[in-house]
């Protein structure tokens, strides 16, 4: 895979301030795993004294779409990538650093070259799990992304 979590970092930074200025960052990636963490800080919080969920969602999306970004890029084919819907759960107040794993890296090369092959776009579900410093489930993310050839 081509994408590093360095030039990750990097395209986080330029392409996607807000989730920069909040912490999101990559810290691995391979052909079937992502994991992005963001840790908890003033620019970050909400009310109750936890991290927004939002900026949660950051790190989720970002996790399963750096896989989908890989996975087009290694096809030298030009795909439109759109998240079209996404659910997710809350179950322990977002505290220290969070991971945001995403482990369906498996699941697009399918889905990608059915695409390819049909010029139809499809869809696929991925999810991501954030987990915190003792190892707790915080919140599950899944994420409805919609892939087409571009013309």
């Amino acid at each position: 895979m081509m994408l590093t979590p360095r030039k990750l970092n990097a395209f986080t930074m330029f392409k996607l301030p807000s989730a920069f200025i909040c912490g999101v960052r990559t810290k691995f990636i391979d052909e079937t795993k992502c994991v992005v963490s963001v840790k908890y800080r003033w620019i970050n919080q909400n009310p109750f004294k936890s991290m927004f969920w939002a900026v949660q969602g950051m790190a989720a999306e970002f996790s399963t779409g750096a896989l989908m970004m890989g996975k087009i890029q290694q096809s030298g084919k030009r795909v439109s990538m759109l998240v079209t819907s996404n659910t997710a759960t809350f179950t322990k107040k977002a505290k220290g650093r969070i991971h945001f794993t995403c482990n369906d890296g498996d699941l697009i090369d399918d889905i990608l070259n059915k695409a390819i092959e049909t010029g139809e776009g499809q869809t696929i579900s991925m999810k991501s799990v954030g987990i915190d410093e003792v190892g707790d489930v915080v919140s599950t993310f899944v994420f409805e992304w919609s892939i087409k050839l571009k013309s």
